[in-house]
């Protein structure tokens, strides 16, 4: 049964708790009290040495202005200046969710207690994440170095009343909303601009969310390529395990031991001992009218897909970490009584997990595209119809328009997997002279997962009809018989060309959640 309260703590945030807050408008958050008792503290402390020290942000100015020192009476002035100043991203709003994740894990970064924000704060984002008040936050803003600066200036725009949100399906300003829901106006406090716009929350969150979605379309890919070997009767040797055991990288191993659990129910898996040719061997040349291996989208599924398995699970490691860690500058450390001023705002590392994975996913889509293209191309899979024509090639033409669209999909991908953290521009008065792009990496990294689910759903439309061209559903294992059906009930068999568009919509829902 899942939580319809989900407690944050600042140290135990899961990525699958950010998504079921995501997904679920009926779940709620609350601040534990053991983080409230952290954030009352780390408030106190800050209070009191604000007059004693020279502290960045709270009592001097910000990056290249850091310099002067700012007066007790004008400090919650540049704290709002601070939020105004920055909320400047043009370009498109970025998708609720992505902005919904972002403040679920930046309220967990501030009440970990070194953030030195109010209990005030943290109950207006608490507020505003369980209405669902979501900022509207454009795209174009994030260099990913004192972090996601510009976007969660948007955010901490809305907090105090300004700019515009996303509310019970409509688009409003903010301060309509706060009206209309009875929740105050706020003032920001000494820090708590800083402390809303430091760090990489946007970018964790848009990473929180594509990773569990990454890692089911690995799963589904996976499910797909012990359909296609059932198609062509493959051999079981390339997914023995004695075979993996032999060069045990652990991606390998797994997707390998996938393959053979999914196919435990099959007929259609030959046995290679079993293989004998009905020729002799006395002959100096001769043709056998089979083939001895599969090509390598079929027969390499473990070794291809392993590495891929693998930069997911790394990017589990570092969204975990990051999503649970404090992201500010300057870092109050009441137990110590001091303030670390460092970089743990900076975004590199999330940019080079985001960059790593949207490769992952590209070499995920091409080899989905080479599989539908393998089933389509009779020169090449030498057994089925061209583009798996069931009525009349030549007048009929099947899924040949199909392919084109996982053909264009595929090279879009190639595009976008270049790693954007190589695209490092000096900027605030070279203050910030080497960023991470973290969050343009994750949106883009966004576009890659989202098409290659538009491919599998290609590939699952492929390997349905090939399914239909070989006869006998019975014959393939039990996981394939359920895929085959499922799709079967939304998507009929392909006889006679006919407008499929709405058809080919409700597969790329379906394939979401297979």
């Amino acid at each position: 049964m899942s939580k319809t309260v989900i407690e944050i703590s600042g140290s135990n945030l899961s990525i699958e708790e950010i998504n079921q807050i995501v997904s679920d408008p009926a779940i709620k958050i609350k601040v534990a009290e053991s983080a409230r008792c952290s954030v009352k503290e780390s408030e106190d402390f800050l209070k009191r040495e604000s007059t004693k020290r020279i502290i960045y942000g709270v009592n001097t100015g910000f990056g290249p202005m850091a310099s002067h020192l700012i007066g007790a009476d004008r400090q919650a002035e540049l704290q709002r200046n601070l939020v105004i100043s920055h909320a400047m991203g043009m370009g498109e709003p970025i998708e609720a969710r992505f902005v919904l994740a972002a403040m679920v894990v930046r309220l967990n970064t501030l009440v970990r207690g070194y953030a030195g924000v109010s209990l005030d704060l943290a109950d207006r984002f608490e507020a505003f994440i369980n209405h669902r008040i979501i900022p509207i936050v454009p795209e174009h803003g994030a260099v990913g170095t004192s972090g996601d600066l510009v976007q969660l200036a948007h955010i901490a725009l809305a907090i105090i009343g300004e700019g515009k949100v996303l509310y019970d399906g409509k688009i409003q300003p903010a301060a309509q909303v706060i009206k209309e829901l009875s929740l105050g106006d706020y003032e920001l406090k000494p820090k708590e601009g800083l402390a809303l716009i430091n760090g990489t929350a946007m970018m964790s969150g848009i990473a929180a969310l594509i990773l569990a979605e990454a890692e089911r379309a690995v799963d589904l890919a996976t499910r797909f390529g012990a359909w296609a070997l059932e198609l062509v009767h493959g051999f079981g040797d390339s997914i023995a395990e004695e075979l993996h055991a032999l060069r045990p990288h652990p991606g390998q191993v797994a997707v390998a031991a996938h393959l053979r659990r999914t196919l435990q129910s099959s007929s259609l898996i030959r046995d290679r001992h079993k293989f004998r040719p009905e020729q002799k061997f006395d002959e100096v040349v001769e043709k056998i009218p089979e083939d001895v291996q599969e090509v390598y989208s079929l027969r390499c599924i473990p070794q291809i897909v392993g590495p891929i398995w693998e930069a997911v699970v790394e990017a589990r490691r570092v969204i975990m970490i990051e999503i649970n860690s404090v992201t500010d500058n300057p870092v109050i450390a009441k137990q110590k009584e001091v303030f670390f001023h460092g970089g743990n705002f900076h975004g590199e590392y999330i940019a080079s997990t985001v960059d790593e994975l949207k490769a992952a996913i590209t070499k995920l889509t091409l080899l989905e595209e080479r599989r539908v293209n393998f089933f389509l191309n009779a020169k090449v899979n030498q057994h089925f119809p061209p583009f798996l024509n069931l009525h009349q090639p030549g007048l009929s033409l099947a899924l040949q328009g199909l392919q084109f669209v996982a053909t264009s999909i595929a090279a879009d991908n190639q595009s976008l997997a270049f790693p954007h953290r190589l695209h490092s521009i000096s900027t605030n008065g070279d203050n910030q002279d080497v960023v991470s792009m973290g969050t343009d990496a994750a949106l883009m990294a966004a576009k890659v997962v989202g098409n290659a689910y538009l491919v599998l759903a290609i590939e699952l439309i492929t390997l349905a009809q090939a399914t239909d061209v070989g006869g006998d559903v019975k014959s393939f294992s039990g996981e394939t018989q359920r895929l085959y059906q499922t799709v079967r009930g939304i998507f009929p068999v392909v006889s006679t060309d006919r407008v499929a568009v709405d058809e080919l919509a409700k597969v790329a829902e379906l394939v979401r959640v297979l």
